[in-house]
């Protein structure tokens, strides 16, 4: 967390090499970075946060405005973790025991279609 800035401004520089224009994009992050400082880093650098709020062991709801939090766009990012997370599964992917690009390649496409095979019972 205490890395997010400078984080930021390296995302923004790549982003600028590549071409790339992030303001009004969305950041996506867990509830361990919903802090006024963090939500005000990313406002700063043009993109718009989309963080869930942290209770905090809070009985009650916290007074004042809420924070923006768009549960679909947060839905999707929990989708792709998933997905990551099956993926991580494959230890031969994970470790990467294969030189050759292309094997690579060919290991990834079998786990995704052993993936996509699985992940078609939780729909």
């Amino acid at each position: 967390m205490v890395l997010l800035p400078k984080g930021l401004k390296a995302l923004k520089q790549v982003a600028k090499q590549v071409g790339l224009d992030l303001r009004g994009a969305y950041l996506n992050l867990d509830g361990g970075f919903d802090s006024a400082h963090n939500r005000k880093c990313i406002f700063n650098a043009g993109m718009i946060p989309n963080i869930k709020e942290n209770p905090r062991n809070r009985k009650t709801p916290k007074r004042g405005r809420k924070r923006f939090f768009n549960e679909a766009i947060h839905a999707l990012r929990m989708r792709v973790e998933r997905t990551f997370a099956w993926e991580d599964k494959f230890k031969r992917l994970l470790l990467r025991f294969e030189r050759i690009q292309q094997r690579h390649y060919g290991m990834k496409l079998l786990a995704y279609t052993l993936i996509s095979n699985s992940s078609a019972k939780f729909k």
